[in-house]
């Protein structure tokens, strides 16, 4: 389930780009499994998006999914924006040149 949502959560941001000339699919691989799955994309326009992920502690009260990836798009303001991220039992944690940074405690 917790897949599907961090799946979902990806695609919507890919649909949210500005529309213009229709993209179109470069490269798609997917492999799903039940304890795990790893997608890569990439479309014409600049949009990529890959992903793996495992489930941990399957079973347990501390079942959780696993999640390493990366999304890369085109601005309107012409730059290519790309955030890598880990999505775990300890919330989304993305980082990118252009996300702020929380100063230190």
């Amino acid at each position: 389930m917790k897949f599907l949502i961090v799946f979902v959560a990806l695609f919507a941001v890919a649909l949210a780009a500005p529309a213009g000339p229709e993209a179109q699919i470069v490269r798609s691989e997917s492999d799903v499994g039940p304890e795990s799955f790893k997608y890569d994309w990439e479309t014409s326009d600049g949009q990529a998006a890959q992903a793996q992920g495992v489930l941990k502690n399957a079973g347990t009260e501390q079942e959780a999914i696993s999640v390493q990836g990366s999304y890369r798009f085109v601005a309107d303001d012409g730059v290519t924006y790309e955030v890598t991220y880990i999505a775990d039992e300890n919330g989304f944690q993305p980082q990118g040149a252009h996300l702020p940074v929380a100063p230190e405690a």
